[in-house]
């Protein structure tokens, strides 16, 4: 039976002028531990991105008003009667259900999503590799994962530029910026370099630094496993009009016993 788009019940993928996005297997613990790390990024990684930026922006709400990263930032330095007197009960009482929220959310959602993706993995990829606006020109290609890694570990949000993932392009360049305004961190920077080191730990505000670690990492990982979707998009594609326009209709196809598919 010949597949057409319009017999498709469940697309496998899109691309417009905001970004590319498909159906993916994604392992559940790895999306519930981006979670831990950071609110919202699991839900990023799912294509989720207007939960995943609205959980993102309660978790920094909720963070900042509880004084939990400041807490933390005393109880590594070991003055627990600092971290316990900072921090705001109330709002921590309303983060702890927030956080594990997010994290069992995220991992409901990615087994929902992978259960999409299996139901669609034998379809042909049926997608638009090009498509001409006045205002910008949207073709599907392969690029480097390592280079979308580099430039949002540089900066959280380059490498999903790079990668045409554009919501979470300017959510992640958005926060970036506001964080690094407020935690003063490149100004300590540069007065650490100038040599002042006590300027430039009283200039630092360590509760909005604690944010970068996972922000920063988090995006990098993002951008890496992103690009490497898309480039297996790319070829799924390619596929997919090789045999439609190419392949003749009785080619007998050519199966392996015994072999699955690698998920990993």
């Amino acid at each position: 039976m010949e597949w057409s788009f319009s017999m498709v019940r469940r697309n496998k993928a899109l691309m417009d002028f905001i970004g590319t996005t498909r159906l993916s297997y994604h392992r559940p613990s790895v999306v519930a531990w981006w979670s831990a790390a950071f609110p919202g990024f699991g839900h990023m990684l799912l294509n989720m991105h207007v939960k995943g930026n609205a959980l993102f922006l309660i978790e920094i709400i909720i963070n900042v008003q509880s004084k939990l990263n400041l807490a933390m930032v005393y109880t590594f330095m070991g003055d627990f009667h600092q971290a316990t007197t900072v921090l705001n009960t109330q709002w921590t009482l309303i983060y702890i259900p927030f956080y594990f929220f997010c994290i069992w959310d995220s991992y409901r959602s990615a087994i929902d999503i992978n259960k999409l993706y299996f139901l669609t993995e034998n379809q042909p990829v049926e997608v638009n590799v090009m498509d001409l606006h006045s205002y910008e020109i949207c073709y599907l290609d392969k690029r480097v994962p390592w280079v979308a890694g580099m430039w949002s570990l540089l900066l959280p949000g380059l490498g999903q530029f790079y990668a045409r993932r554009l919501i979470t392009s300017f959510s992640l360049l958005a926060w970036s910026l506001t964080i690094y305004i407020i935690s003063h961190e490149l100004q300590s920077i540069q007065m650490l370099l100038n040599g002042t080191l006590s300027d430039a730990t009283k200039v630092i505000r360590p509760e909005w630094l604690l944010f970068m670690p996972s922000l920063i990492f988090g995006a990098s990982y993002d951008a890496y496993a992103k690009t490497i979707e898309y480039n297996c998009l790319f070829a799924d594609e390619q596929r997919s009009y090789l045999h439609r326009e190419w392949q003749p209709k009785n080619f007998p196809l050519p199966f392996k016993k015994g072999r699955t598919p690698d998920y990993d």
